[in-house]
């Protein structure tokens, strides 16, 4: 069976358009998880975004933020990094309650989690083994 001209280019430009998207799919395959609390997650490890994302606002390298979390792979730092450029508008929101929460988390534990007293409570420890 002969197939006109205008069919098989149009078959090709269909089969070029869904390699692109497949390719475009690939590339931007970015290791970024959401965990149950909302929270991003690198490579499905346990480091978040914004630890990487503020180790990078203040001059590490992909490479020493690499070093700092052993669990991540250098390619997926780099990736992370990428988005946060790409993206870093549309992040804007999950930053700040980020943020929010870690304020949060601070004043709710500031007693427990003071160094004041820190000395006597470490020697009052030693001195009832």
């Amino acid at each position: 069976m002969k197939t006109s001209r205008t069919a098989r280019l149009a078959n090709a430009a269909l089969w070029y358009s869904e390699k692109q998207e497949m390719a475009a799919e690939l590339v931007d395959a970015i290791p970024l998880s959401k965990d149950a609390n909302g929270v991003y997650r690198i490579g499905g490890s346990r480091v978040t975004l914004d630890l990487i994302v503020h180790a990078f606002n203040r001059g590490a390298t992909a490479e020493e933020i690499a070093q700092d979390f052993p669990s991540l792979q250098l390619s997926d730092v780099y990736q992370v990094i990428g988005y946060y450029l790409k993206h870093g508008s549309e992040l804007v929101e999950y930053f700040d309650r980020r943020a929010r929460e870690e304020q949060a988390t601070l004043e709710a534990h500031q007693e427990e989690w003071s160094p004041r007293g820190l000395r006597e409570r470490l020697l009052a420890r030693r001195k009832n083994r």
